[in-house]
């Protein structure tokens, strides 16, 4: 097998005992890095910290990714306004947070004869939320329940972007100039004896 040292330095090629009686020696492990290549490459390394290394590496990677949610919110064919009003503004928070949203639309007994109300309901969401969502899932049925998926419009995000980095840029140093002050008026000429304007012939 070819085998690198725990410096990365080129050992050559060596039998697994050798290499074996090398790691041990330096208090290292013999991993085996490459089983497909011939021969197979293995490297001498502390073998718990490389494992840690590497759980270390994976979770900064996911800290990094975006996680996208799919959140359901249910509706009633008569839906009261209020609550209505409720699920809104839960459906909007939602997309603002890059997330989608199952919108459903729950029927029991008759109502599954009024489909139409259904479709309404989620009409109204669509008209309600047309700046924060598009249509990703047109509305459907499936059973009892009738849905659609709404995910958040990119205009929307670009536009929560834009305002963050604009939020988030340094103020100028020092802040604005001031405004030079007006100047002071002139004090007015003393009037001259007897009342007379100043220049002005006595009587």
């Amino acid at each position: 097998m070819r085998v690198i040292g725990a410096n990365g330095e080129q050992l050559g090629i060596l039998a697994i005992e050798q290499a074996l009686r090398m790691a041990q020696e330096e208090g290292f492990d013999l991993v085996e890095v490459s089983p497909l290549a011939k021969p197979p490459v293995c490297k001498i390394m502390d073998y718990g910290k490389f494992k840690y290394t590497e759980k270390k590496k994976q979770n900064e990677a996911k800290k990094k990714q975006v996680v996208v949610q799919l959140k359901e919110v249910k509706l009633r064919p008569r839906t009261e306004e209020h609550d209505y009003d409720v699920k809104i503004r839960k459906i909007r928070e939602f997309l603002e947070e890059a997330n989608k949203a199952r919108v459903t639309v729950m029927f029991r007994g008759r109502e599954m004869s009024h489909r139409e109300l259904g479709h309404k309901v989620l009409e109204r969401v669509i008209a309600d939320l047309k700046e924060t969502a598009v249509i990703e899932s047109a509305p459907r049925m499936e059973g009892r329940q009738m849905f659609m998926i709404l995910a958040p419009n990119p205009r929307m995000l670009q536009s929560q972007r834009a305002k963050a980095a604009a939020q988030a840029a340094p103020a100028p140093a020092g802040g604005a100039p001031a405004a030079p002050a007006a100047p002071a008026a002139a004090p007015a000429a003393p009037a001259a004896p007897g009342g007379t304007e100043p220049g002005g012939s006595g009587a």
